[in-house]
């Protein structure tokens, strides 16, 4: 088995803190910026930040879903890591400064792919399915926070 890894990054314009603890806001603001890709979200725990537990179901591709369920940790200022139980799926989200009033947001994934051809494919399409899906999640969470006219 080999690491799999999807990197998805946008600038946001809207201060880190801002952007942060929207990402944090597992009962509020995550739930809206998912998009149809992810289903049966249910906050189990907490809400907000580390110590939060968080259900949902990934529907990578029409014949691909995940049922994932996240122990949520903030190891450092400005980061958000998310583990399966499940599985070994981990996104680390990472807000940093990106000029005055603006952030720029990372999420990256990182799993334990297949082995042989079906991990060949796996590692070469996968990501980009992933990256798409994340995306619209970022380009969702900069709909929620950026400041009309900023």
């Amino acid at each position: 088995m080999a690491l799999v890894e999807a990197t998805t990054e946008r600038t946001v314009a809207a201060a880190p803190e801002r952007v942060y603890d929207a990402l944090a806001d597992y009962e509020g603001t995550r739930g809206r910026v998912l998009p149809e890709q992810f289903s049966e979200y249910e906050v189990r725990e907490g809400g907000k930040g580390a110590g939060t537990v968080v259900h949902w179901r990934l529907q990578a591709t029409s014949k691909r879903v995940r049922d994932c369920l996240f122990d949520v940790t903030a190891p450092t200022p400005g980061q958000l890591v998310e583990t399966d139980r499940n599985s070994s799926l981990v996104t680390t989200w990472t807000v940093t400064p990106a000029g005055e009033g603006r952030s720029k947001v990372v999420a990256t994934t990182t799993w334990q792919g297949a082995s042989g051809v079906g991990g060949f494919f796996e590692r070469t399409f996968a990501p980009k399915g992933l990256n798409r899906i994340f995306d619209a999640v970022l380009a969702r969470l900069a709909a929620e926070v950026e400041t009309p006219g900023a």
